[in-house]
């Protein structure tokens, strides 16, 4: 006996679609509710799926639909602002390639998928309320309608408004000075097109790889003297902008080029990077979160889309095979929490070397040849991460079970 029927899912990013595919899969009729009016086209900018984000996607039979739209990085290279190579993650032996892509594009594939599979979305449905009941859990919108179901998940982002209703005291988003910026540029800079770049500039972090268009997809993570939300970063012109960012990167090699022949309109302003301490309650009653409304990494982590996929498969199977919500819930935080906290750690080491000063970055290029044979070895930093596979046809036991031998 399954522990739900029907869910409502709240959000449609990347984990909405995500998760009313998994949850179709383990015979739960879900509808995603997007409170936009439509798929949010050119919201954000560049991200990666990592080869465990591959996966999960694959048991959703999305994988396929994601690899048509992405590009494979087959290695991360880093360099400083004068063009001196730091060091080299290579990709995983027996791995497929990370893929690089846009967000907006991954939002709209996920999206034509789920609709494929028969998933229902519904636009403009803003989340302002839910009742619960013995029997089921109504959820209430901003337009005056509602719906019900079995079970709600909240995948409604770093901003969730789900997780208040879990726990009004949930901790809230907090902004970095990490000022993030992205756009594509009309030029093709020097590069193995198989590889992402990571430069530790004078002034900032940048970030890029060459399109199969000729043309170079890059993003900034800008220290700021305060933090900025996106509406305050957005007062100032993107033409502004665009020049103080020409500015800041006018020592750095290829950055100046790219930023020069971006297009103001094409820049993307998106403030401060913004960082969600550990959420101390993923669920409640009928009610439970998935990907960033539960555990949002820094983006600098490179795993937000994989983590919200795997997040996805993990509670469907869960609710396939307990009979119980609040028993598939609190097997679904068993199978997630530690792994999802140890990539948020993860990502906030890596954006805090992002705002080194000049005399750490001297150290970090004195020291990088024994740290990649040590602590930044890719296998150890990456490994328990990107070789992570879920077994769908496993029967998931309630949580403190030991699993009978030979299932």
């Amino acid at each position: 006996m399954t522990a739900a029927r029907t869910a409502l899912v709240i959000g449609g990013g990347i984990a909405g679609p995500a998760t009313a595919m998994a949850l179709r899969k383990a015979g739960v009729e879900a509808t995603v509710y997007e409170a936009y009016p439509s798929v949010a086209d050119g919201v954000g900018v560049t991200l990666t799926v990592a080869p465990n984000g591959l996966a999960a996607l694959r048991i959703l039979g999305a994988e396929d639909a994601v690899l048509r739209i992405g590009q494979p990085l087959t290695r991360a290279l880093m360099y400083d602002g004068r063009g001196e190579r730091l060091g080299e993650f290579p990709g995983l032996d027996g791995l497929p390639p990370s893929l690089g892509l846009w967000r907006d594009e991954l939002c709209r594939v996920l999206h034509e998928t789920a609709e494929a599979q028969g998933v229902r979305v519904e636009y403009g449905k803003r989340l302002v309320g839910a009742e619960e009941s013995a029997d089921g859990v109504t959820a209430h919108f901003a337009d005056g309608t509602s719906a019900t179901a079995d079970v709600l998940v909240g995948a409604d982002g770093i901003r969730s408004a789900v997780r208040t209703l879990i726990d009004p005291d949930a901790p809230r988003p907090e902004t970095t000075r990490l000022l993030n910026f992205g756009a594509a540029a009309d030029i093709a800079v020097p590069a193995d097109r198989e590889s992402s770049y990571f430069v530790f500039g004078e002034r900032g972090f940048f970030g890029y790889w060459v399109q199969p268009d000729d043309r170079t997809a890059w993003f900034a993570n800008l220290p700021h003297d305060r933090p900025l939300s996106s509406a305050e970063a957005r007062e100032t012109s993107k033409a502004d902008w665009l020049v103080r960012l020409r500015d800041l990167y006018a020592g750095d090699t290829p950055c100046r080029e790219v930023l020069a022949h971006t297009d103001a309109e094409a820049l993307v302003v998106l403030g401060s990077l913004e960082n969600m301490p550990k959420v101390p309650a993923w669920h409640r009653g009928r009610m439970v979160l998935v990907g960033d409304s539960a555990h949002a990494p820094s983006s600098s982590s490179g795993q937000g889309a994989s983590q919200a996929v795997e997040g996805a498969v993990q509670l469907a199977r869960c609710l396939r095979d307990l009979a119980d919500p609040q028993s598939a819930f609190t097997a679904y935080e068993g199978l997630r929490r530690a792994r999802a906290e140890k990539v948020i750690d993860r990502g906030n080491r890596t954006s805090n070397s992002k705002m080194m000063g000049p005399v750490a970055k001297k150290m970090m290029k004195l020291m990088m040849p024994l740290m990649m044979k040590t602590f930044l070895n890719p296998e150890r930093t990456l490994g328990p991460e990107q070789r992570y596979t879920i077994d769908w046809d496993a029967p998931v036991v309630p949580q403190g079970e030991v699993p009978a031998q030979g299932l």
